[in-house]
């Protein structure tokens, strides 16, 4: 497989692509999401090809994209939609700033279905943190989906935030040459 490296709107001609791998990705369990969802991913592309540090690995099966990666700089102040708000609880103001803003930040990963299992997550996740600001990369997910939670560790990631153990909630993780990752608290 290749993996391809677009840092602007060029991956906009893939739009139908990535779609597609969304679907294949985060509509099947653990994250049984809708295709609104997909589609909400498809429509902030056009914003997020303009926003700074922007960087997405698309891998190829010859013609056919079988997985993605998006990822951008984290700007200050640290935002406040979406998920934002729980990893700044989860860390705090001065970590979330010192730790986030400016770092790499991984925004969505995708490998369809039948092209997991061979490494393509991993290298997809490696090419766009690759040139991160001071090695400095970071990511949310769900603690729904122990797979996930469970593939970042594997890939030397860290664990920053510990959210209750209800099942719900996210939690940040801090890429593998991230200088804060020591730092991070260790669950109880």
């Amino acid at each position: 497989m290749d993996i391809l490296i677009f840092k602007a709107s060029d991956l906009l001609a893939h739009t139908t692509a990535l779609r597609s791998v969304y679907v294949d990705a985060f509509c099947t369990p653990p994250w049984n999401e809708d295709e609104d969802r997909a589609d909400e991913f498809v429509a902030r592309l056009p914003e997020n090809v303009r926003r700074p540090g922007f960087t997405a690995a698309l891998a190829f099966a010859g013609p056919e994209v079988v997985g993605f990666a998006t990822a951008w700089t984290t700007l200050a102040p640290f935002p406040a939609d979406r998920c934002y708000p729980q990893a700044a609880a989860g860390l705090g103001p001065d970590r979330t700033v010192e730790w986030l803003c400016g770092a790499r930040e991984i925004d969505e990963l995708a490998v369809r279905s039948a092209a997991r299992g061979n490494g393509l997550a991993a290298d997809l996740l490696e090419a766009v943190i690759e040139d991160a600001p001071g090695d400095r990369s970071w990511l949310l997910t769900s603690v729904q989906s122990s797979r996930a939670m469970s593939f970042y560790r594997r890939q030397g990631w860290t664990q920053a935030t510990h959210p209750s153990p209800d099942g719900k909630g996210i939690v940040v993780f801090l890429s593998p040459r991230h200088p804060a990752r020591a730092l991070a608290p260790q669950p109880l």
